[in-house]
């Protein structure tokens, strides 16, 4: 076994490990932080295989983007940061959903690969195909979601905010009710 199989294999366990602690604990913004670790592994193992633009990339939008605006979600629409009886669920659904779909997934590669060995590209050569598909082919899906994701600060800010949006006959009884609270 190379030394790159074993760095594989460790950033997978911890890629696996975080992921599973991200889905498994009660506090939203400890999983938001279990997701970075998740996210930042990944980028390593893209690291390992020679895909430095895709690993630059999924620190940049996933690791930089996403996870902060689900953050900053959560910080503004003031959602219960810790364990809530009234939200949880059953686990054996998701368990039997998770396990189902995970077995699916490693039968498919199984039949897909049937355990041969995969040629690496040339490396420096990916960087390219990848812009020109992204710049070419993949501009609408990108632009629709950025979209998306200014559509869904936008939501967070206005469902935080009681005073946006209100009648003005609201707007004097959410003032009685601030002072009230102040005094």
């Amino acid at each position: 076994m190379e030394p790159v199989d074993v760095l594989l294999a460790g950033l997978g366990a911890i890629a696996l490990g975080a992921g599973v602690l991200v889905v498994s604990t009660r506090h939203i913004v400890r999983a938001g932080l279990w997701l970075v670790v998740t996210l930042g592994a990944t980028a390593g193992l893209y690291l390992v295989l020679t895909a430095e633009l895709v690993a630059w990339v999924q620190v940049l939008l996933y690791v930089g983007a996403v996870v902060v605006l689900l953050l900053f979600a959560v910080m503004l629409t003031r959602a219960p940061i810790g364990a809530s009886d009234d939200l949880d669920r059953p686990r054996w659904a998701g368990l039997l959903i998770g396990g189902g779909a995970g077995l699916g997934l490693a039968a498919l590669l199984v039949d897909a690969y049937r355990w041969s060995r995969v040629e690496s590209p040339r490396t420096g050569t990916g960087a390219e195909q990848i812009g020109a598909e992204v710049f070419r082919t993949w501009v609408l899906p990108f632009e629709v979601l950025s979209v998306l994701l200014l559509a869904a600060l936008i939501g967070a800010i206005v469902i935080s905010r009681p005073d946006i949006g209100s009648r003005p006959d609201n707007r004097s009884e959410i003032g009685r009710q601030e002072s009230r609270r102040e005094s």
